[in-house]
């Protein structure tokens, strides 16, 4: 039983090679599963309503829905993230339950992980920037100079652990999972690891999409916060 990344193939674009991996396969499918919700939502709502009813009333529920969550998470402020972190969040989601259908999720691969923790460093870095100037900056030596490598490894730990427990949660279910497959008795290897995909892929899933992105706002808030001055 092997848990590797397999490389299925080398695309080379030049002097630029890309490697065709399980984690880029699955990506790509996802992706492509999102862009066309994305245009069948909107093909469905060309024409919208006053007042919504049915397929319109779903969507817009789910979207205030989020929008709330951005809202209660970082507050009035940042609200100009929440189409941004609702995409975060599906593609998170997505990449957790791909699970279920054979695929190796993306998150349980540190390279996907890092990548999404590294655009909320520096959105964190430019909302600072944005909403306290300058200024923003003077947290790193807070409150003497002589913090300043302290601080720089405190801000630089963030994105590394917010990567970290994505990647980790999900790898651990998968591993969990294929020990439970490979373990169990045959009679039971459809039944009870069946079950457990409930837990793994779908209730964890969901949670580690929502504490990634609820992290995501809250550094980003804090990064804003008066009290950081």
């Amino acid at each position: 039983m092997s848990f590797d990344i397999k490389v299925h193939g080398i695309l080379r674009l030049g002097s630029i090679e890309i490697w065709i991996t399980d984690t880029l396969i699955s990506t790509w499918i996802i992706m492509g599963v999102l862009i066309t919700l994305a245009v069948c939502v909107r093909i469905h709502l060309k024409k919208f309503q006053d007042v919504p009813k049915g397929f319109q009333n779903v969507i817009e529920y789910l979207v205030e829905m989020f929008l709330n969550f951005v809202q209660t998470a970082a507050g009035d402020r940042f609200m100009y993230l929440g189409t941004w972190f609702f995409t975060v969040f599906a593609f998170v989601l997505l990449s957790n339950f791909s699970g279920l259908f054979l695929l190796r999720p993306p998150t349980a691969d540190w390279a996907t992980t890092l990548a999404l923790a590294l655009v909320t460093f520096t959105l964190i870095q430019v909302c600072g920037f944005r909403h306290k100037g300058p200024g923003y900056a003077k947290f790193l030596v807070d409150p003497h100079p002589l913090f300043l490598p302290l601080n720089l490894i405190g801000e630089i730990a963030r994105p590394i652990s917010l990567s970290f427990r994505l990647f980790g949660n999900i790898l651990g279910g998968m591993i969990l999972l294929g020990l439970i497959y490979g373990l169990a008795p045959i009679v039971t290897r459809f039944a009870i690891p069946a079950a457990l995909h409930g837990f793994f892929d779908v209730a964890l899933g969901a949670i580690q999409a929502y504490v990634f992105c609820i992290l995501s706002l809250s550094f980003i808030s804090a990064s804003a916060s008066p009290d950081e001055a």
